[in-house]
């Protein structure tokens, strides 16, 4: 086997193999050789079929699997030999093989581009400290007492107030018909907490305890029904009742029967410690991926076009699934698929860009990703699609995903690597109007 190697662009290769007829003979004996002892044929004992039988019997099958196993063979010998990893499906441009003739094939296939790896260990950054404040702990308190309170009917002749609840019963029409869905028969409507549309909450303050009424409505742009996203509707309503929230004291033996805890004081350290955890796990999340995308955005070399175009494509597939999820259709948007993919487009760039990047340095430090940490993965994406590992599992092996989840896991370490061997200085936390 000879073969030439031809840099199409920085990370395209072309190579065109050629195979002289001794291998080709050879390829087909063997592949003959292998019906011989695992194929049956009547009239024969196994393994006793003459090869001529064989031959013209199974001629069709054999050049073809043949051909697929030289070709194999040959393209894992020249990548091994060379160095080279795909980063993109292997492209073969071949006919089958010919008993004693001379075969010739090309492949193509997308490599990393080289480019100079910036410094990334002993950088820079701030992470912001992490923070309960009082005020926190006194909604979680609030929400506690919430589900301990009881509810009962106010004697005032008014209409309701914020942090109380309107017991109603509504509909809603379009044209002079119902719209299905939009209705509800003494439903507790807790007013002034967002639950519901802001022009329908200050309709139903207007209304007393037995009165009826009916307002037009615009529903908001990003409505979760995506058919009447940005419609008017009218809405019909009745309040039967106006009711209020008798809380309980926040006592040891309240927080015992809402949460099991031993007492209010043991609740504020473990509520306070969860929080200060998770934010703290955000904080230095936040920080490493400021730290990452910095590196990120001073490299400039050519992306792989099928590795850019397979991002892009799966980026804008969540957009949409996103969407779906949330009850709005896709036309929605109001956006082109071509727009869509427009408006995504610098995103999938500085992703794919990142992740070289981050292999780049998973490949110099020599970290890797075991088995068992692509089936915690695999594991934790059941969990939150709520299907079997089976299933999942299954789908990514059907669908060639493995290798670019194990590549996600890997890009991971490579990032908690460098933020590793950063000089972190904690600073104060960065006030939300500041922000």
């Amino acid at each position: 086997m000879d073969f030439n190697i031809e840099e199409i662009s920085a990370v395209e290769r072309e190579i065109k193999v050629s195979v002289p007829a001794e291998e080709v003979g050879a390829a087909l004996d063997a592949t003959v050789a292998l019906y011989k002892v695992q194929t049956p044929v009547k009239g024969f004992r196994k393994g006793k079929v003459p090869a001529s039988v064989i031959q013209s019997k199974y001629k069709k099958q054999i050049i073809s699997e043949a051909t697929t196993d030289l070709i194999n063979y040959q393209i894992n010998e020249i990548l091994n030999e060379q160095s080279f990893v795909p980063v993109s499906k292997i492209d073969v441009d071949a006919k089958e093989l010919v008993r004693d003739e001379d075969f010739a094939y090309v492949i193509k296939f997308e490599v990393v581009p080289e480019f100079e790896t910036p410094v990334y260990l002993g950088l820079e950054v701030e992470e912001e400290r992490a923070e309960v404040g009082e005020s926190e702990l006194k909604e979680v308190e609030e929400r506690l007492l919430q589900s301990m309170a009881k509810i009962a009917p106010i004697d005032d002749d008014r209409p309701a107030k914020d942090g109380e609840l309107a017991c109603v019963t509504f509909s809603a029409e379009m044209d002079g018909e119902p719209i299905p869905g939009v209705q509800a028969d003494n439903f507790d409507l807790p007013i002034g907490e967002g639950h519901s549309l802001e022009e329908f909450e200050e309709f139903v303050k207007t209304l007393k305890s037995g009165e009826s009424g009916e307002v037009d409505i615009t529903f908001p742009e990003d409505f979760i029904n995506g058919d009447l996203a940005g419609k008017v509707a009218t809405m019909k309503v009745t309040v039967h009742a106006i009711k209020e929230r008798k809380m309980p004291e926040l006592t040891d033996d309240i927080v015992k029967q809402a949460g099991g805890f031993e007492s209010v004081e043991k609740m504020r350290e473990i509520v306070k410690q969860s929080y200060t955890a998770n934010r703290k796990q955000l904080c230095k999340s936040t920080a490493q991926t400021k730290l990452i995308k910095g590196i990120a955005e001073e490299l400039d070399f050519q992306l792989p076009p099928s590795l850019f175009e397979d991002r892009l494509q799966r980026m804008v597939a969540d957009v949409i699934t996103r969407t779906e999820r949330s009850g709005r259709s896709f036309e929605s948007l109001g956006k082109s698929m071509e727009e869509l993919r427009e408006e995504q487009r610098p995103l999938a760039e500085e992703s794919v860009r990142t992740e070289i990047f981050l292999l780049t340095v998973a490949n110099r430090e020599e970290l890797t990703v075991e088995p068992q940490e692509v089936e915690s993965a695999l594991y934790q994406i059941a969990q939150q699609t709520q299907q079997d590992l089976s299933s999942v599992k299954s789908y990514y092996e059907e669908n060639n995903l493995l290798i670019p989840l194990k590549d996600r896991l890997l890009a991971d370490k490579a990032a908690e690597f460098i933020y590793e061997n950063a000089n972190v200085t904690e600073i104060d936390p960065v006030k939300k109007d500041e922000q």
